[in-house]
């Protein structure tokens, strides 16, 4: 033999362990362990997730608190603001010779209008917020459906038989 022949690695001896597959226990313990992993870090990923929802939470109610107080304030100077200038317009309107009476009035009508459109503006967007289209799926679904009126009628409305084209007896 030479010397090439006797080095550790060479040969067919080496070649038979690369080439026998494991046992089915090995390969369902295998498998059993890659599931356990995967599960464990489908655990932690939830954990991860609800401990940010949480988070995220909390950032959001603090900041609603601190919204709420901000808006309070920039209403409160809104309206004194407003009052300050309803003021200033009357003054004009009276200084130009118009009546109390009369400046007042107009006064008033200028903030009955602007009150107006702002209900009239509240009052659509209020009804963007009833959720139709979700509640006429879940309706049709047979979810939730209590018989409103408001829900449409036009999807469900069968044409009659005689405008479909069959023969009436």
């Amino acid at each position: 033999m030479s010397e090439h022949d006797t080095r550790p690695g060479d040969g067919a001896a080496d070649a038979a362990p690369e080439d026998t597959t494991p046992s089915i226990e090995a390969s369902l313990r295998q498998f059993g362990a890659a599931g356990r992993e995967g599960l464990d870090a489908t655990l932690d990923t939830g954990r991860a997730l609800r401990r940010l929802l949480f988070a995220d939470l909390a950032l959001a109610r603090a900041a609603l608190a601190r919204a709420l107080v901000w808006l309070t304030v920039a209403v409160a100077f809104g309206g004194s603001a407003w009052l300050l200038l309803m003021g200033v317009v009357i003054a004009l309107l009276q200084a130009m010779g118009w009546s109390w009476l009369a400046s007042i009035s107009f006064a008033a009508l200028i903030s009955l209008m602007v009150t107006g459109i702002g209900a009239w503006q509240a009052l659509r967007y209020f009804e963007m917020s009833r959720l139709q289209a979700t509640r006429r799926q879940l309706a049709r679904l047979g979810i939730g459906g209590d018989g409103d009126a408001d829900t449409d009628d036009e999807d469900e409305a069968v044409p009659p038989a005689s405008s479909q084209g069959a023969p009436t007896p």
